[in-house]
């Protein structure tokens, strides 16, 4: 396995596919369809923001985003959402999105989602990702790395628990709930 920073051009669509794979249940009500949602993503993707695991073949394994002040692995702005869906469309997903967003603080780096194909699960994929994601925070200067992982997605949590990783907080969706499906995310961090 190799693991690197960035996303190769020849790789940018089995991202957005793993993408959509791995929150498309999160997300479907607000960037659904999944055409729509696989174009948006593919638009606004940012190469630069993502840690990539291919396998011997180049095959992509899995990707680790992260946020900076500069942008995040996908974030877009409202006129990259309104090219896809339309005006008013963008202007009603826009604010449920923002409903999940989360600030880029100077103390800590962040992690912004971490999928692995379904076939490639449990193969230490992710430990291999989470630790150049330490590696690219220690780079930049960070002495701590900061996540949100969903009530619903234990796998995850188990994960990050393992990496040492200690929850700081709960964040309950409240209403929201019903459209993104689950109920509170846990902010969590680890030292690098």
């Amino acid at each position: 396995m190799k693991v690197s920073t960035g996303i190769p051009d020849a790789s940018r669509a089995e991202a957005v596919a793993l993408y959509w794979q791995a929150f498309g249940e999160k997300l479907g009500f607000v960037l659904g369809p999944k055409y729509k949602a696989v174009q948006f993503i593919g638009v606004v993707m940012r190469s630069d923001h993502g840690i990539c695991a291919h396998d011997a073949q180049g095959r992509l394994l899995g990707v680790a985003g992260f946020k900076t002040e500069n942008g995040a692995l996908v974030g877009g702005t409202f006129p990259d959402m309104r090219r896809v869906y339309g005006w008013t469309s963008a202007a009603l997903r826009g604010l449920l999105i923002a409903a999940l967003e989360r600030d880029v603080e100077n103390k800590r780096f962040l992690m912004d989602g971490l999928f692995v194909a379904a076939d490639a699960r449990g193969k230490g994929v992710g430990t291999a990702l989470l630790q150049e994601l330490y590696a690219e925070a220690r780079r930049r200067g960070y002495t701590q790395v900061r996540l949100d992982v969903v009530d619903t997605n234990k796998r995850a949590r188990a994960l990050y628990e393992q990496e040492g990783f200690e929850a700081i907080g709960t964040r309950k969706l409240g209403i929201l709930r019903y459209i993104f499906r689950f109920n509170a995310a846990t902010t969590m961090v680890r030292d690098v």
